[in-house]
């Protein structure tokens, strides 16, 4: 049992990382593209990956799951929760999408009680209110300065955070690579879809950052730009897997706090590319939610211990 905790915190921590490196290319690419051309193109280079690698972990047998409506239901909460969250970042700067994004790890502890049945402590649910508080001071509502892009990133948090407890309830009987497939597939039949609608519709343009990245018709990349988009198709695959595997491996509040290791890379990339200096309040408020989200975790930590100290106790 231990080793599965240590493994899916590993696997977690890399998948965050690998995840990590499409904020950047995603934001890249945010300007002169819609979003469902670049998801679209992501999801047909991954999936020969995704075939070659559900075939030598399950066999393709696999992906005629008994659980195909909970699979297919979940990938396509993934499909909108990353979607969103990459018009998100086509408005905002990377360090405040993520931090806001940060909250998912609190909306999986709070509500691994009534999904999971995984007992919920009180001083687990007031962190999440601690978490919230980060979040207002971020927004800094009546400054003038509010985005409503930033309700983008919590809402794909709040959609990330339950895809994932419904990976711990179905990671019983469904690998992390036939989730990751299912996932794929919706990614590109959404795309699609989505882009289908605007363009039967008509709507070309919005006057947002976000929403232009919506709406704009496809248009053939330039190979610079391409091999940017193809790279997210690499990076979604081994992506997918990891955190898959993370949260069918480990209880989901035991787990969730490591999503915060993103917090090193997403403003380092902004940084780096983008030359994106994060702002004081987006500091403050990212160190109340992750302050929020640790506490959490060593409150959850130390509930879950005292039964074995006590059963030792029973022994001697």
């Amino acid at each position: 049992m231990q080793n599965r905790m240590v493994l899916g915190i590993v696997s977690l921590c890399l998948g965050v990382l690998v995840f990590s490196l499409q904020d950047p290319l995603v934001k890249a690419v945010s300007g002169g593209y819609p979003v469902t051309e670049v998801i679209a193109i992501r999801a047909i280079v991954a999936l020969p990956i995704l075939i070659v690698i559900v075939q030598a972990d399950v066999g393709l047998k696999a992906l005629l799951s008994k659980r195909f409506g909970m699979l297919t239901l979940r990938a396509f909460i993934q499909f909108s929760s990353y979607t969103v969250y990459y018009l998100a970042i086509a408005a905002l700067s990377l360090a405040d999408a993520i931090a806001l994004y940060f909250m998912a790890p609190l909306f999986i502890m709070a509500l691994a009680g009534p999904y999971l049945g995984e007992h919920v402590s009180w001083r687990t649910l007031t962190t999440v209110l601690i978490g919230l508080v980060g979040v207002i001071v971020m927004l800094r509502p009546g400054a003038g300065l509010f985005d409503w892009a930033a309700l983008l990133s919590l809402g794909s948090a709040f959609l990330y955070g339950f895809s994932q407890l419904m990976a711990r309830r179905i990671g019983d009987t469904e690998s992390s690579t036939v989730m990751a497939f299912y996932q794929n597939g919706a990614y590109f039949t959404g795309a699609v879809a989505v882009a289908a609608i605007f363009h039967l519709a008509g709507i070309t343009h919005a006057g947002h950052p976000s929403l232009d990245f919506l709406v704009r018709p496809w248009a053939w990349p330039t190979m610079p730009d391409f091999l940017k988009m193809a790279a997210c198709g690499f990076v979604a695959s081994a992506g997918m897997i990891l955190l898959s595997q993370a949260y069918r491996m480990a209880p989901a509040n035991r787990v969730a706090t490591f999503e915060y290791t993103g917090i090193l890379w997403s403003p380092f990339w902004g940084f780096l590319f983008f030359a994106e200096v994060p702002r004081e309040t987006t500091v403050l408020g990212a160190a109340l939610i992750i302050g929020a989200g640790l506490v959490a975790l060593n409150g959850e930590r130390r509930r879950s211990a005292a039964p074995a100290i006590a059963a030792t106790g029973d022994a001697v």
